[in-house]
């Protein structure tokens, strides 16, 4: 099996389903984790060098994050409705989620730095919209994008159609060479509607030197170091991922592999 993808289990006795860290992925910013947690089961964590931001993605919890308290947030049943709820935290910030319901919660995080606040992003403060067309259709929320204020984070939420490609044409953004292509890691936390669906991603550089092609299914992880990454679901098969990017610089600029361009047109 691929050193790049994390297969779908059950969660730990911590609620602990996926853990990326950048040892772990041997990389230098991002980590992402996704958990499982039953109403009363709290989790905490002490404030250390890196940011966070806890996306939910289906559930209800109350966030407590420094002085703050954000209570009975989230609420929508599954990531493929509505729009999400997240918490952005800067570093050095002890927080807690306790869950009011079955929560699934993604924490993302890369270093910290800054004098950034802690704040609530609601539902209405995501912005949507529509990229491609035909069978290359996918629907987006960005719950952090690089307008919004934080250090190293950046997330956003797709929605790819039945049948449809996306993150394509196959782009990648693994050099730092702005204002044309900055360097960023990536994970993609996949998950398909209905649940039984299965899609691919691959994920090759130039040379080919890396040149895996994976099969996706609900709860999977795939880790994005380097090169081009697209992917496609099955006819009947909506899917969703939830990226998480990080690297020197907090800037979203990446290359379209060249001879895909024309598709641009």
């Amino acid at each position: 099996m691929s050193e790049l993808i994390l297969k779908n289990h059950a969660p730990d006795a911590t609620g602990l389903v996926h853990e990326v860290t950048p040892e772990s992925a041997g990389w230098g910013h991002v980590g992402f984790a996704v958990y499982e947690l039953a109403p009363g089961r709290r989790l905490e964590r002490a404030g250390d060098d890196d940011e966070h931001c806890l996306v939910i993605l289906s559930g209800t919890c109350t966030v407590e994050a420094g002085p703050e308290i954000f209570r009975t947030i989230g609420g929508r049943e599954s990531p493929f409705q509505g729009k999400p709820t997240a918490v952005y935290i800067p570093y050095r910030t002890a927080w807690a989620v306790i869950p009011e319901s079955d929560l699934e919660l993604a924490v993302c995080s890369a270093p910290g730095g800054g004098d950034h606040k802690i704040r609530l992003i609601r539902p209405e403060d995501v912005a949507t919209s529509t990229r491609g067309r035909d069978t290359n259709t996918r629907h987006v929320a960005d719950i952090l994008p690089e307008t919004a204020p934080a250090h190293s984070l950046l997330v956003v939420e797709v929605i790819t159609p039945s049948g449809c490609w996306s993150s394509y044409p196959s782009h990648k953004h693994d050099t730092d060479n702005l204002p044309h292509e900055s360097k960023l890691e990536e994970t993609y936390y996949h998950r398909f509607d209905p649940p039984q669906g299965f899609g691919f991603q691959r994920v090759y550089t130039d040379d080919r030197t890396l040149d895996e092609t994976i099969t996706i299914e609900d709860g999977d992880v795939v880790m994005v170091p380097r090169g081009y990454h697209p992917c496609g679901t099955a006819h009947g098969y909506a899917l969703y991922y939830l990226n998480v990017m990080a690297g020197p610089k907090r800037v979203w600029k990446f290359n379209t592999e060249e001879c895909h361009r024309w598709l641009l047109g």
